[in-house]
């Protein structure tokens, strides 16, 4: 196998083993814009690598950091709804970090590889720095499971078991915004989301646990990312998007196969 498909194919599953099980409370609390804002805001982050100098995925997860403290912020103001809110971090961010990119003397970028990734090209810099975050991401997921768990069941209740549930929830979404910030390479902005929703909604139908849920959604995550890949080199297809397909027919057959399940 030749190496860039090597790195290509770590890359995708580091992300797959990050973004499967902390998809599973995406879906659950329904909090897919909340993806979508702050793969919109990495490409600010772009930008303030461009201008800076500084590391371009430094500068994308502090972007993304930033803006998950700002919304976690909004989120106790009940003047801003919190759909608003986030559609103005999303839209307004993006809209900085093109109109930066625009104006940036001399800046040469690839923004087409940003928008809808570049797996191919990630080199063993980015596979390092996609498992240093996924490492990182798994650590604090097992610490707080059941804490989380319980704080999507029901937070009042959680509350009373002794969760804190503020906490709990801006380290969610801290945690949202580094995993979304390394997949930024492979799958892109536009299509970040996909692999924090697709994965774990597959799962969902055959699943009895939080846990088997999130098994699963790294299984099919894991799954996509080489099928994606195996259609992206043979059919010379952009990756990201390929893995994301793939990812997608799962969902279908899952549906289909749940339905069978149940009729039976």
């Amino acid at each position: 196998m030749e190496e860039f498909m090597v790195r290509a194919l770590l890359s995708g599953i580091g992300i797959a083993l990050a973004t499967g099980p902390l998809g599973v409370f995406v879906v659950w609390r329904r909090m897919a814009y909340f993806g979508d804002a702050l793969a919109h805001a990495a490409l600010l982050g772009v930008a303030l690598g461009l201008i800076t100098g500084w590391n371009m995925n430094a500068a994308i997860a502090g972007v993304c950091l930033a803006v998950a403290l700002l919304v976690t912020w909004m989120h106790s103001r009940p003047e801003v709804p919190t759909d608003a809110a986030l559609g103005i971090f999303s839209h307004g961010a993006m809209a900085l970090g093109l109109i930066t990119v625009a104006l940036a003397d001399g800046a040469r970028v690839d923004l087409m590889a940003y928008l809808f990734g570049d797996v191919l090209a990630a080199g063993w810099g980015d596979v390092a720095w996609i498992w240093s975050g996924t490492a990182v991401v798994l650590l604090v997921i097992r610490r707080y499971w059941h804490d989380w768990v319980n704080a999507t069941i029901h937070e009042g209740l959680a509350s009373l078991d002794g969760v804190n549930v503020a906490r709990m929830r801006l380290i969610f979404m801290l945690l949202t915004a580094l995993v979304t910030a390394a997949a930024i390479k492979v799958v892109g902005a536009m299509l970040i989301t996909a692999l924090l929703v697709i994965p774990p909604t597959a799962a969902r139908p055959f699943s009895s646990t939080p846990e088997g849920m999130a098994m699963g959604a790294i299984l099919i995550g894991g799954a996509s990312t080489p099928l994606g890949l195996l259609a992206s080199y043979h059919w010379d297809l952009p990756s990201g998007p390929a893995i994301v397909l793939v990812a997608s027919i799962f969902f279908g057959l899952s549906l289909v196969a749940g339905k069978k399940g149940r009729a039976s």
